[in-house]
């Protein structure tokens, strides 16, 4: 690790950070889908197997359909979203793989198991098991999705808030302590809900989409309505859920991720009673003058909001960028040391370990055993060890700051538009209602993807520059290969994903003009 940095293609960290992101972005185009989906279209079978009614076992056959497309190319993108861990992250992947493959492998072997098995009697066994198998099979292929959602976010959350695990100077790893710390964190809890809560958001919007472009047509009307009143709800409750879990997640990324909540907000200099900002002219291409800017221009703001978010009281102090960066003392006394101290902590900590690893190679045990005190008080800085410049550690704040607000405005119109959508499906005609309400709900499909895609933009590059956060920083998880390998990749997998995904829309819009087939 020590000379890491010395043998890496600089280049290599950008083209593998680009590559990493257009993978997870392309399959996230996938996953919200087969997540909100595989939640209606259990609704929808199951008032079959209450009713017995055709229509509803036709219209569940229909959403399956649209499901069974999707899923597939959501799980190839997941592969090769894995696979890349050990191609362009191989570093990543040594020092902490007893940690982060546990997750994984529980994925792998319990919950992606259980889906695919499942997902086979769901979509063939209509006619070969009984009516409450195959419903138990449609619902156990959604809750088999939503565990292997579980698994996924555990790990992510990991890299976001490390817990459970120690640095082992003898092998080089952090290995695992306690499973149940890591399986269980409260940011990964709160993370799985909010996230697994937007993706039922996404598939209430896409139904919606598609009923209302039938309702346009004035095609398998009651298929359209009758779904609309599904989702509509769905969407409705989501809607509300997704922003109470966004508060929570808020609390937990003020605790343990300050730098990245003062990227969301604008916040140069914090202090108590701080406001939520709703609106701030920050330059969306380059990053502020946040050392000399005391606040964004034109700034608007809730007062004493964002302390109430962070701190769950009004007067509460919030660090903003600059605190971090110079320390700060909170009135309570809390004293946070600054950026410059963390990476000489940090130095030390490199230090005491190449020492450790040399006395044990000259089997000079005593001094390796004077290291070793040295190593343990300063290794929570470790990853600071590796950063040249505290600028380095500011995320890219108009990326956080204008992803966030898209994030949330979005969040509030679905709302909106899932309360208006739930009083038209059940107190008036939704099939004669307004043409503009129902193009309004196809142009929100769209909307609904950049909403979520706002919430994961949030995520990652608030946590920059670290892989793990104060752990390991980007610079030091990157395999010991070319610029040129991981460009041309890139290129390869860009044209690959976009291929995959003008494939999906096409069979999707094929099928959705297809419509449902009735059995008579």
């Amino acid at each position: 690790m020590n000379n890491l940095l010395l043998t890496v293609d600089a280049g290599a960290i950008d083209w593998a950070r680009a590559q990493f992101a257009l993978t997870a972005i392309y399959h996230w185009l996938f996953v919200p889908l087969t997540l909100g989906l595989a939640l209606i279209m259990a609704i929808v079978e199951t008032c079959y197997y209450n009713t017995g009614k055709q229509f509803w076992k036709d219209a569940a056959r229909f959403w399956q359909k649209l499901f069974g497309v999707n899923f597939a190319m959501g799980v190839a993108t997941g592969i090769i979203l894995e696979f890349e861990f050990g191609t362009n992250w191989s570093n990543y992947s040594w020092i902490v793989g007893d940690i982060f493959g546990a997750p994984l492998a529980v994925e792998g072997i319990v919950a992606f198991f259980m889906e695919s098995t499942f997902v086979a009697v769901m979509f063939f066994g209509w006619q070969k098991v009984s009516r409450g198998f195959h419903l138990a099979s449609t619902w156990l292929t959604g809750i088999g999705a939503t565990i292997s959602a579980w698994w996924i976010l555990v790990a992510n959350s990991w890299m976001q808030y490390p817990v459970g695990c120690e640095f082992n100077p003898d092998t080089m790893r952090h290995e695992m302590v306690s499973f149940s710390e890591v399986a269980l964190s409260p940011f990964a809890i709160d993370k799985f809900f909010h996230t697994v809560i937007s993706t039922w958001i996404i598939g209430a919007i896409f139904v919606v989409a598609v009923c209302s472009w039938y309702l346009l047509k004035k095609r398998d009307t009651k298929l359209a309505v009758e779904s609309i009143k599904i989702a509509s709800v769905v969407g409705l409750v989501s809607s509300l859920l997704a922003a109470a879990t966004g508060d929570e997640s808020a609390y937990r990324v003020a605790q343990v991720q300050p730098m990245k909540l003062a990227a969301m907000e604008g916040l140069y200099n914090g202090g108590t009673n701080q406001g939520i900002t709703v609106f701030a002219m920050i330059n969306p291409f380059k990053q502020p003058d946040y050392k000399n800017e005391k606040e964004p221009p034109m700034k608007m703001e809730v007062p004493g909001a964002l302390s109430f978010l962070a701190t769950r009281n009004m007067n509460g102090y919030v660090p903003g960028v600059n605190d971090l960066i110079n320390g700060y003392t909170t009135p309570d006394g809390k004293m946070e040391i600054s950026y410059n101290e963390k990476i000489e902590k940090g130095k030390l900590a490199i230090t005491a370990l190449g020492n450790y690893r040399k006395a044990k190679a000259a089997g000079n045990e005593a001094e390796a055993q004077r290291q070793l005190p040295i190593l343990k008080v300063n290794m929570p800085y470790f990853g600071y060890g590796y950063i040249k410049n505290v600028d380095e550690l500011v995320p890219p704040i108009p990326v956080c700051f204008y992803a966030f607000r898209i994030m949330v405005g979005l969040g509030t119109l679905f709302i909106l538009f899932f309360a208006v959508m739930v009083f038209i499906a059940y107190r008036k005609d939704i099939a004669n209602s307004k043409r503009w309400f129902l193009w309004l709900g196809i142009i929100l499909l769209p909307m609904g993807y950049l909403g979520s895609e706002s919430g994961w933009l949030v995520a990652e590059f608030g946590r920059q520059p670290w892989t793990i956060q104060d752990m390991l920083p980007t610079t030091a998880a990157i395999s010991n290969i070319s610029a040129g390998a991981v460009a041309f990749t890139f290129f390869l997998f860009i044209t690959l994903f976009t291929t995959m995904l003008a494939v999906e829309i096409n069979i999707l819009l094929k099928q959705i003009k297809k419509g449902p087939q009735y059995e008579r």
